[in-house]
């Protein structure tokens, strides 16, 4: 029986200081670098040429780049590896080596051989929004990732930052019968927000505040 899209599992990986294998070099690995970089991962690319931006960034130690053709000995401690060669049959043996040692992979344009798929995002600051077709189709993913975009514009960053201030402060002066009541005011908008003619909203933290009770 076929597997269901819905067996995908949705989360927020932490990549900071893990080990993550490209194999492939050209404008489609530099997207995943970059990717890769943003998140803190210690990125090996493995490949005989690469465009100016992995050089870049290979001459400024941001990354390894190993000049030279894939070998299965590439993957040892990996937590991870992305398969975007020119080759489809070598990307296939890519995904088949990743598997025979149980690290997740990514074959690129191959939903097949892939154990995962890269969302469609938008960032604003700490605040992530991830969309999924479940592989069914990227241009959708792409199309609501531009509406979110314009929707969420990046005063949500500042917005998100504010809140997670907000949250410090009640988990460390609150006392604890309060404290769930004042985390579910916090992603409050005040109501002097209005929405802009792109139909984005202005968000503007409105900090929770404690009620005093009667202590016996």
């Amino acid at each position: 029986m076929a597997r269901s899209n819905r067996d995908l599992f949705p989360m927020m990986l932490k990549l900071s200081r893990r080990k993550c294998v490209v194999i492939g070099a050209g404008n489609v690995a530099a997207d995943k670098v970059e990717n890769l970089l943003s998140c803190g991962a210690k990125v090996v690319v493995i490949s005989p040429k690469a465009v100016s931006r992995i050089c870049t960034r290979a001459n400024a130690g941001r990354l390894v780049w190993k000049q030279r053709r894939f070998s299965p000995g590439d993957l040892a401690g990996a937590f991870l590896a992305i398969a975007a060669t020119d080759s489809p049959s070598t990307n296939k043996s890519i995904f088949r080596s990743c598997k025979a040692r149980k690290i997740l992979c990514n074959s690129v344009d191959d939903p097949t051989h892939c154990d995962f798929f890269y969302p469609a995002i938008v960032r604003r600051g700490p605040l992530q929004i991830a969309i999924s077709t479940s592989g069914c189709s990227p241009a959708l993913a792409a199309r609501l990732r531009r509406e979110l975009a314009r929707q969420f514009g990046p005063e949500w960053g500042a917005f998100v930052k504010q809140l997670g201030e907000h949250r410090r402060e009640i988990l460390s002066t609150s006392p604890n019968a309060r404290r769930k009541e004042l985390l579910k005011q916090l992603p409050a908008l005040s109501p002097s927000a209005k929405s802009d003619r792109a139909g984005r909203h202005s968000p503007t933290p409105r900090k929770p505040r404690a009620t005093s009770t009667a202590q016996k």
